[in-house]
């Protein structure tokens, strides 16, 4: 049962959600990507009045422009990243330009997004007819491609593991070498005290 959840876990996910987006206000999801896997994403904007207009970016965590669109309803995206980052899919909607404000407030904004990462991302009918392969054929592509994913994925986690291994050993040694260093404070703190308070005494020659 562990085996089949792991493996379940390092399946390619497909994020599908719908949410409210203010007719003046702005949203954004984020969501991770590995290193040159495939990320698509498909959009619909719902209840969309010609009073307002919304725009799309797609942006990673150093805000390089992944994708960009204006006066968006509809449309898909697709991108790689050169390493493994976060991506956020940002909708601002807002007044067209030159359009009064007067009237009543406008409904909310219907948003649907789909975002499809690794195999799921890929179009295997296109892939099919580009290659003309069988549906057996075919089948073989897609569980090629899985177990390409699985492994891909057993490497990050192997690697990810080694780097917190190396950050814990790190860690454990500069803890000791701080622990002993302030035993030694400590130690020639107590001896300081003890030589000074026994020249005190001497001194008030409470002692010989």
């Amino acid at each position: 049962m562990k085996v089949v959840l792991l493996v379940l876990t390092l399946l390619p996910t497909t994020l599908a959600i719908s949410f409210k987006l203010s007719a003046e206000g702005t949203r954004c999801i984020k969501e991770e990507a590995h290193k040159d896997v495939l990320v698509v994403g498909d959009f619909n904007i719902e209840n969309l009045q010609s009073t307002h207009e919304v725009d799309i970016k797609v942006t990673d965590t150093r805000d390089q422009v992944l994708f960009s669109k204006e006066k968006a309803e509809n449309g898909k995206f697709a991108f790689t990243l050169d390493d493994y980052d976060m991506f956020s899919i940002c909708f601002s909607a807002k007044r067209v330009s030159g359009v009064s404000g007067r009237g009543p407030p406008p409904e909310d904004l219907n948003v649907k997004l789909v975002v499809k990462r690794g195999i799921e991302a890929k179009s295997y009918n296109d892939i099919a007819k580009a290659e003309k392969l069988k549906p057996m054929e075919l089948e073989l592509k897609k569980l090629e491609d899985l177990a390409e994913a699985i492994v891909s994925d057993f490497a990050y986690m192997k690697s990810r593991e080694k780097l917190m291994r190396d950050t814990n050993e790190s860690t454990n040694s500069r803890v000791l070498w701080f622990s002993i260093f302030s035993m030694a404070v400590l130690l020639g703190l107590a001896l300081w005290q003890v030589f000074y308070l026994k020249r005190f005494f001497k001194a008030k020659k409470l002692i010989e």
